[in-house]
Order: C-alpha cells, then structure tokens, then sequence
C-alpha cells in the first residue's frame, strides 16, 4: 500500500514538475499614460537616474536606501545601483538604448533577493501636446519564476508597480510643463511690453 501511494506522489510531481516547465519562459508587462507634457521633459524624468527619485514606486518604499552613479550623466552610459530593506533588495540599472525624446532601454540586473537580469524600455510618443509613456518589461522565468507564477499573477503585481511609477511621473511631468509654459507666457509678455514702451514713450513726448 506505501509503496502504491509513494509512486502516486512521484507520478504527481512528475506531472507537476512537466507542467510548469512548460509555462513560458519569458512573462512581459506594459503599462501606458498620457501626459500632457511635451516627450522631451518625460524623457528626461527616465533618462537621468537622478531623477528617478521624483517617480519612482521603488524608491518609496524604502526613502533610506542608498544609490551611486556612475557613467554618463544621462542617455546611453549611465549606471545607478541601489540597496535598501528587503522590500527594494539590491541592483543595478544601465541604459544600454536610446533615442532622445522616443525610447529608451535599460538593462536590469536584481542582485539581492534573488539574481535576474531583464530588459526594461520606454516609448514616448508625442501627439500635439501630450506624449504617451510606454513602460514595459520583459522577465525570463527559470524554473523557479515559473513556479511562483502558479500562485503569484506577475502582471498585476509588477503592473500595479507601473501603474503608479506613470502616475507619479504623470505629475511631475505635467507641473513641469506647466512651470515651462508660465515662463513662456511671462517672457512673452516682458517682450511685448518693452518694444511697445518707447512707442508710448515717442507719442507722449510729440503730443501737444
């Protein structure tokens, strides 16, 4: 009878273990926002990791951990690492892709609690005043990720990241626009003012 009921248990893991090594083996997530904010203040907000800070959901969960910098300023070259509390673990992000104001790719390495590399990139399309984030990863599943994903549904987990990471750079995006307008405006104005004072100032002086 033992015996019966052990062969059952190795039939069944078997099966298991079969099925989830044909679960696929790279999981993708994509989130998208509308700005109303031109593609070049957007794509700055990714591509200086200095200002991931202003955006980011991983950097709120844990305000005390530490970043470096290193490469270029911004755009293709530059590098960051980070290392907080369980909850943001330890890596590193390295643009490896871009074109200014229309995409960017960033190579993701997790370190800490557990070793991956992924591939994560931006789309900005601009259409009139507004610009159109993209925001996608693609993650490569061993076995272990796999199995995981039995119980865990890694688009809604890492898509509710996305959803809020857009709607804090959304923010920026536009406060930024709207700052960028307002001085516009005002400088404008200035300008108009000053041509039309010595006109003022030349019909005062020939009037009566």
């Amino acid at each position: 009878m033992l015996k019966k009921i052990l062969i059952g248990v190795v039939v069944v893991l078997g099966v298991l273990a079969a099925f989830i090594a044909s679960r696929p083996s790279v999981s993708k997530v994509e989130r998208s926002a509308t700005f109303a904010a031109p593609a070049d203040i957007a794509y700055t907000l990714v591509s200086d990791f200095h200002r991931w800070g202003e955006w980011s959901p991983w950097d709120k969960l844990d305000p005390n951990q530490k970043h470096t910098y290193e490469g270029a300023a911004a755009g293709v070259g530059a590098i960051t690492t980070w290392e907080g509390n369980d909850k943001v673990g330890k890596g590193k992000m390295a643009i490896t892709g871009a074109t200014p104001n229309e995409s960017l790719t960033i190579e993701l390495e997790f370190i800490e609690p557990w070793a991956s590399k992924n591939n994560t990139t931006f789309t900005f399309k601009a259409a009139e005043a507004n610009t159109t984030v993209t925001w996608t990863a693609e993650f490569q599943n061993n076995f272990m990720s796999k199995a995981m994903g039995l119980f865990m549904d890694m688009d809604t987990m890492i898509g509710a990241d996305f959803e809020k990471g857009l709607a804090a750079m959304k923010t920026v995006a536009e406060a930024e626009a709207k700052k960028r307008a307002d001085e516009a405006a005002a400088k404008a104005a200035a300008e108009a003012a000053q041509q039309a004072a010595p006109a003022g100032a030349t019909a005062a002086q020939t009037t009566p």
